[in-house]
């Protein structure tokens, strides 16, 4: 059965990449390449990021060792150099991060080390001009693990790992969720949107002419033999009449993903699987939203996982992770350039 799913994800690859090829020959862009960036300044994991003009901003994470870290860091594109910022008040993971107004958001995440693992609901605000912090009005669920994007200033909170009870202290005590929570920076209140089609966790997201596009993931399904399902769903969020719809999915399904919004086009990378054997993924792939249609890209030169995506400057970063299944932080930077 791996065997011949994998045959297929193959084939669609393939597929896709002639496809791909056949574009680039026809003169409709150049081939997309890979470069090395800068590494971070300590190996990190299960991170996500949020890019403001030349600046890509992420907070918290894995280090080595599966230890939860509590420092924030800063890459400038135009000089390729990495700067330290003020930590988050407590080791944080799977951390939400916002960018509205000049300022940064940390969203929810998970406290302790593995497996005692508790989603947070608290959020902290940065001054990028000052580095002051202050507390914002905490989320109105605890989560962590969840996709988080910015459309209008308003900053929205989707999926992820939720308590399912007010005592769940370890991973397995959480649920996935499809729950929306919406904060207005403008007024300070959380006002709750339309719940995602599908509950999952460990998924990506990013915004394309005001609408989110949420894809990959996992669901952790306690009733099933295979617990923990990779998906390929792609899901299309509308702020303005606050309804989803669903899009074609990824070729591949992928968990622990991470996605970046570039000239109106989803890129998506990497990911891992925990069954039937553990593995990380190479591949990449962009969607277009006019054409409906999915595109291999050349693979990651380093697979990874736990990876945070973001664009700026007509690139797109693909910041640390790990190369293994599990733990194993990397400070690894590697640059698209479409």
């Amino acid at each position: 059965m791996t065997v011949t799913v994998r045959q297929r994800e193959n084939g669609l690859k393939h597929s896709a990449l002639a496809l791909a090829f056949c574009g680039i020959a026809s003169g409709a862009h150049g081939a997309p390449e890979w470069s090395e960036a800068a590494p971070l300044p300590a190996p990190v994991q299960e991170i996500y990021a949020a890019p403001s003009g030349d600046t890509i901003y992420t907070l918290g994470g894995f280090a080595r060792g599966g230890v939860p870290t509590d420092q924030a860091y800063a890459y400038n594109a135009a000089t390729d150099t990495w700067r330290t910022l003020p930590p988050l008040p407590a080791p944080r993971h799977h951390v939400g991060v916002a960018v509205v107004s000049g300022a940064i958001y940390a969203i929810g995440g998970f406290s302790g080390t593995p497996p005692e693992w508790r989603a947070v609901s608290e959020v902290h605000v940065f001054d990028i001009a000052t580095g002051a912090r202050r507390d914002a009005p905490s989320l109105p669920v605890p989560r962590a693990e969840h996709v988080t994007a910015v459309v209008d200033g308003r900053i929205f909170v989707i999926g992820g790992r939720v308590p399912s009870g007010p005592d769940a202290r370890r991973f397995g005590g959480h649920r996935d969720s499809a729950r929306v929570d919406i904060f207005d920076p403008a007024t300070g209140r959380w006002t709750q949107g339309a719940d995602t089609p599908t509950p999952r966790n460990s998924a990506a997201g990013a915004v394309i002419d005001g609408r989110i596009y949420v894809v990959g993931g996992r669901r952790f399904l306690p009733n099933e033999t295979a617990r923990i399902r990779n998906l390929a769903t792609l899901e299309i969020y509308d702020p303005a009449r606050d309804m989803w719809e669903a899009g074609p999915d990824m070729p591949a399904a992928q968990g622990g993903l991470s996605a970046a919004a570039l000239n109106g086009q989803l890129y998506a990378f990497g990911g891992e699987a925990f069954s039937p054997d553990p593995k990380v993924f190479p591949e990449s792939w962009v969607f277009d939203p006019v054409s409906g249609a999915w595109t291999a890209l050349p693979d990651m030169p380093s697979p990874r996982h736990g990876t945070a995506a973001a664009a700026i400057n007509g690139a797109i970063y693909v910041i640390g992770g790990a190369k293994a299944a599990g733990f194993g932080a990397v400070a690894t930077v590697e640059r698209l350039k479409p």
